[in-house]
């Protein structure tokens, strides 16, 4: 901190605004400040107990989504930003929640297990006991044969996971080779789309899975839900080992659609053992009582919106965004997916008012719902504010949005930014990362991550990006399991987070002109033939 700050200091004195270009202009007093503010007096672990153990699970409609929602309206509310809002973006569909979970082997002895029900399931109306069924089918017309006897049944598939002992860490941090393969990738040149060979392939892919084992799923679940099945026991896959369970999904959560049969996810260890055992031919008990519970009243889904006025005449009604999806899975809390992001872009809010800043174009944060079923919410409130990607007709506020910066790569700091195809940036985001080579963010690339809220704005020709983070223990224990909790969060890198987002956004507010941007996408909408 000491030796950055004298950097900063050396540099303001030699010139109020630093630049590496003619084009950018860095004013490092406001950056130091926001080091200071971020990494000093920091509120980003305060923002996250109450986005993780106070308000629980945050699967979308759920009471803790709504528990986390009101939170975060009221208190960005009370920092004093404005139009603080829990605003609609369309129709979702139902809530679920989990109000009772017991489930332990009571034949050929007694052992209770650990298991998370999948979402939108049903429970069991009680505590029921059953007997184990194996399935074993290898197409539907196999199935058949086990019609009938499914009633008062826990069902399992004939499906056993093998245990792979790992000899890694489940925790690292990118080495400077592959931040340095990262900056070094080159743009793949885009290929022609055929959407008459697409439809053909996907045809093609649907008549080989009809028969597989996604159709054979589809068939036994309607099965056992005739029949009057208690209900099935998954493996969470081949990371579910050690205490850490993967479970998520469970079936379809629209307003019209009926509940799903219970399926409860064990770990590898547990469930390898009721297979093993029940394969040998020996009787399987097991106790179980569930309940759940569905919100049906208001199928809406909403996303939490909130700004702080831009203040320039000409400028003040362009808009620079932030974002992360405050949404979760239901077995552990959302810490690092995504309260991490969520906590980080509440606190760039905060440090940003508690500066006292007034920049030339607002700054609006989006915390977004449905993102855990495709980027509902933010693509929700694209489609509401800017562009219909099906046609690409525009409104109004798309020619005055800048740019669009979100988190959502677990509790890693942040090492550089991903350009999602967009050069024009590189030399812009360059120097915006050169202050912060101290805190371990310097790399660029022209590579994109995937699967985040940045993609709703990208679709429609707005510039959205996503940062490089550390993979901590995203893949390998956290994303989308029980083990996403507040302990598994980072101090320290939220808090570098914060900071390197805040001078992000302020420079991109502050800037004599718009981010540069992409080719316009053409409309998504495919013709048939």
């Amino acid at each position: 901190m000491l030796k950055i700050s004298r950097y900063l200091i050396a540099m303001a004195i030699a010139s109020p605004f630093f630049s590496l270009s003619q084009e950018e202009k860095i004013d490092l007093n406001m950056i130091q400040k926001i080091r200071k503010e971020g990494l000093e007096n920091s509120k980003v672990m305060e923002i996250a107990f109450n986005l993780t153990d106070k308000a629980g699970h945050r699967l979308t409609n759920s009471p803790g989504y709504f528990r986390a929602a009101n939170y975060a309206k009221e208190t960005m509310l009370g920092w004093g930003l404005q139009k603080a809002a829990i605003e609609p973006w369309g129709e979702f569909g139902k809530g679920w929640d989990l109000e009772k979970c017991y489930l332990a082997i009571t034949a050929p002895y007694y052992k209770p297990l650990l298991a998370y029900p999948k979402t939108w399931t049903s429970g069991t109306k009680g505590l029921k006991s059953a007997e184990i069924i194996v399935i074993s089918a290898k197409d539907t017309t196999d199935l058949e044969k086990y019609r009938g006897q499914l009633k008062g049944k826990l069902i399992m598939m004939d499906q056993s996971v093998v245990y792979n002992h790992t000899f890694k860490p489940d925790a690292f941090r990118y080495t400077e080779e592959e931040l340095a393969k990262m900056a070094s990738a080159q743009m793949a040149p885009a290929r022609p789309v055929d959407t008459a060979q697409q439809r053909r392939q996907m045809q093609q892919f649907a008549q080989q899975r009809g028969g597989g084992a996604q159709r054979i799923g589809v068939l036994l679940k309607e099965m056992a839900k005739a029949e009057g099945a208690v209900g099935m026991i998954s493996s969470g896959g081949i990371r579910s080992h050690d205490g850490t369970i993967f479970a998520q999904g469970g079936g379809a959560y629209k307003g019209t659609d009926p509940e799903n049969i219970l399926d409860m996810v064990l770990g590898i260890e547990d469930f390898n053992t009721l297979l093993r055992l029940a394969k040998s031919g020996t009787t399987v008990k097991l106790d179980t009582e569930v309940k759940t519970k569905f919100y049906s009243k208001d199928l809406q889904g909403y996303n939490v919106i909130a700004e702080i006025p831009g203040t320039d005449p000409l400028l003040k009604d362009e808009v620079v965004m932030i974002g992360a999806h405050l949404d979760s899975w239901q077995t552990g809390t959302g810490a690092t997916d995504n309260a991490s992001g969520s906590s980080v872009m509440m606190e760039v809010m905060r440090i940003l008012k508690t500066l006292g800043v007034e920049t030339k174009r607002t700054i609006r944060i989006g915390l977004w719902s449905g993102e855990e079923q495709g980027l509902l919410g933010s693509r929700g409130y694209v489609k509401n504010t800017f562009a219909d990607p099906a046609t690409m007709q525009t409104t109004a506020a798309h020619e005055k949005f800048s740019g669009y910066f979100n988190i959502d790569n677990g509790t890693g700091k942040i090492r550089g930014i991903y350009l999602q195809g967009n050069e024009a940036c590189r030399n812009i985001f360059s120097q915006w990362l050169a202050p912060f080579k101290d805190l371990g963010a310097t790399t660029v690339t022209i590579s994109n991550t995937g699967g985040t809220d940045h993609q709703s704005f990208d679709g429609v020709g707005l510039p959205g990006f996503q940062f490089i983070q550390d993979p901590i223990e995203y893949d390998t224990r956290t994303h989308h399991s029980n083990m996403d909790v507040y302990d598994h969060l980072i101090e320290a890198d939220l808090k570098q987070m914060a900071t390197i987002v805040a001078s992000f956004v302020y420079n991109a507010a502050q800037r004599d002109a718009k981010l540069p941007r992409k080719e316009m996408p053409k409309p998504r909408v495919v013709t048939p033939r």
